[in-house]
């Protein structure tokens, strides 16, 4: 959903002045609403997603983080003034310290996750893609929890590849941090049986 005024490029600075009980991401200036409360089979995903990362990197120099967690896209030399866009991945990986803050990040992850919204999929996977993509993340990936489907690109040559696809039964293993590897059965078990009349 867009702001109520669409037309008008909003900033970092306007973005840090909205009600705190809202959540929004900035893109290119045009300002989208996020959904209020995530789907439990959203937050499920998000939080053995994050365990799994930190598991898996413990112990080495990376910092994993969940929503919500601001990421400034930008020039690194850029004010508050002049950042347009501020997403909040649902999870990322970084690799380099001095793109963390106390705000949150100033510069792409090296590995960003997005869990699909079921009222908005496009969102990320066309806009985030290509913002993703622009921005020098290294490794997207793309979680589909109502097909029980991950999906995981990487950049090649400034452009993320096609889609690596991992659903039942199959393991999905980062490129970019091999030590990462999410067992699909394991995180999106199978629903309880329909209970009987």
């Amino acid at each position: 959903m867009l702001a109520p005024d669409p037309d008008r490029r909003w900033t970092y600075k306007d973005y840090c002045a909205w009600p705190e009980g809202e959540r929004w991401e900035l893109i290119d200036g045009v300002a989208y609403a996020m959904v209020p409360a995530p789907s439990r089979w959203h937050q499920e995903a998000s939080s053995d997603l994050l365990y799994l990362f930190r598991r898996a990197l413990e112990g080495k120099p990376r910092k994993v983080y969940a929503a919500p967690f601001d990421v400034r896209l930008g020039p690194a030399e850029a004010d508050d003034d002049d950042i347009t866009t501020v997403v909040q991945p649902d999870l990322m990986v970084f690799c380099k310290p001095e793109r963390l803050d106390d705000k949150g990040a100033h510069g792409a992850p090296d590995l960003a996750v997005e869990i699909l919204s079921p009222s908005n999929p496009q969102h990320d996977t066309l806009r985030k893609r290509k913002l993703y993509e622009q921005h020098g993340v290294r490794e997207y990936w793309i979680v589909d929890t109502a097909n029980r489907r991950i999906y995981r690109m990487n950049l090649e040559g400034g452009r993320f590849g096609d889609p690596l696809e991992a659903g039942n039964g199959e393991t999905l293993q980062s490129a970019l941090f091999p030590e990462i590897r999410a067992d699909i059965d394991a995180l999106f078990p199978p629903p309880p049986p329909a209970p009987h009349p």
